[in-house]
């Protein structure tokens, strides 16, 4: 794998940071400015909705800059904004602070995505986005984890300002290691748009939406589940993101690997585990063990469903892959908004700390069934045609191996 992969993994692992340990600090935020739970669960929401508007704006804006540049213009604007949040005064500031830094998120993976597959042969795509979503994953093994116990035992806000930091690091790397990638000629916005198109595309979009969405619905609320629900000291959370992150680095890899080989049944194994893992996660809340294994499985069955969820994307935009690419992206983040705005709801309805769990399992079971539709109309040729520049009938049945 080129080196390049390890600085998009550097500016990955800042972006993960900044987007998960705001989880495992939701009491300590909540606290600080006077509001509920649920409340602060917009810091979550908000984060996701800046990353589905941003992705596509910051795209557009960025088709006619070198990807580089533009790779390095996103991790500026995101040490703006969680700066910003370390020296908010109130709430809504902070908010505005997390929609900052959050514009940068999906144009940086979209961007990221297109320039990793561009490094390596085509049979090596899927591993290479793993590779650079593997930042994101290790994020939640050393970074959120770290940023957590830095929150509870100093202050939130310093947790904010060494993700600050690590967006320094991350320019850095990506400024140092990534090639000078020239713009891509020939491809207009128009170009771009038209992947849209593409039924394929579009199911593939749903599935992010929901798939990812089941296991923010459980996760957004970790912290008071695992404490008042399972009985967990407030400093074990920190290991318990530790777990979570380390199941998303292996689910990650694997999903990585059997994308390049089997990538719908892949799919198909992921999305329907996830749905079990989740309703059963109602139960095995009630229990320290149970609920500990049940935090791994679902870090690794949600992320074993990114690789090959954002390659589906690439393959069936191929020829003007970027907007779709940071499009799915955002895709991530509105299931994440989704699930995590139903889960306060659930909450706040009286259903009790477990109730997102039902949510989460009702999403990555509608996940499924659009996976099973998507290989069925596949298979017919039901599906209109890729309609975009440099797409041939020979990829299209090439896709059906997948």
């Amino acid at each position: 794998m080129p080196l390049a992969l390890l600085a998009l993994a550097i500016g990955a692992f800042g972006i993960g940071t900044t987007e998960f340990v705001i989880m495992g600090l939701l009491p300590e935020v909540a606290s600080d400015y006077g509001v509920s739970i649920p409340t602060a669960g917009y810091l979550v929401t908000g984060y996701a909705l800046g990353v589905m508007f941003g992705a596509p704006l910051m795209t557009v804006l960025g088709t006619r800059v070198p990807r580089k540049r533009m790779l390095m213009l996103l991790m500026g604007l995101f040490i703006v904004g969680n700066l910003l949040s370390a020296l908010a005064p109130v709430f809504s500031v902070m908010l505005i602070g997390r929609v900052v830094a959050s514009l940068a998120h999906g144009a940086f993976f979209g961007i990221g995505s297109v320039v990793a597959a561009g490094l390596v042969a085509p049979h090596k795509k899927a591993g290479a986005i793993a590779m650079m979503f593997t930042g994101l994953t290790v994020a939640n093994v050393v970074g959120v984890p770290l940023g957590t116990l830095i929150g509870q035992t100093a202050d939130w806000r310093v947790t904010f300002a060494v993700v600050a930091v690590l967006g320094v690091v991350g320019l850095a790397g990506v400024a140092k290691l990534v090639p000078d990638v020239p713009r891509a000629e020939g491809v207009r916005l128009r170009h771009e748009m038209a992947a849209f198109k593409n039924a394929q595309v579009l199911l593939a979009m749903a599935m992010t939406v929901l798939g990812f969405g089941g296991v923010f619905a459980a996760i957004t609320y970790i912290a008071p589940m695992m404490t008042h629900v399972a009985g967990f000291a407030d400093g074990s959370v920190t290991w318990l993101l530790v777990l979570f992150g380390l199941g998303m680095v292996g689910g990650n890899l694997v999903g990585g690997r059997f994308a390049d080989r089997a990538l719908m049944p892949m799919l198909y194994i992921s999305l329907g585990a996830l749905s079990v893992v989740l309703a059963l996660f109602t139960l095995t809340a009630h229990d320290k063990i149970a609920s500990a294994v049940t935090v791994v499985l679902i870090g690794a069955l949600g992320f074993a469903t990114v690789p090959p969820l954002q390659k589906r994307v690439l393959d069936h935009a191929h020829g003007a892959p970027t907007l779709a690419s940071a499009v799915n992206i955002g895709a991530f983040n509105l299931g994440n908004a989704l699930s995590a705005w139903l889960g306060g709801v659930v909450i706040a309805a009286g259903f009790g700390y477990t109730a997102p769990n039902w949510v989460g399992a009702v999403l990555a079971a509608a996940a499924l069934v659009l996976a099973v539709l998507s290989a069925a109309l596949e298979r017919r040729g039901s599906a209109p045609g890729p309609v975009v520049a440099g797409s041939v009938p020979t990829e299209q049945r090439a896709a059906v191996h997948h």
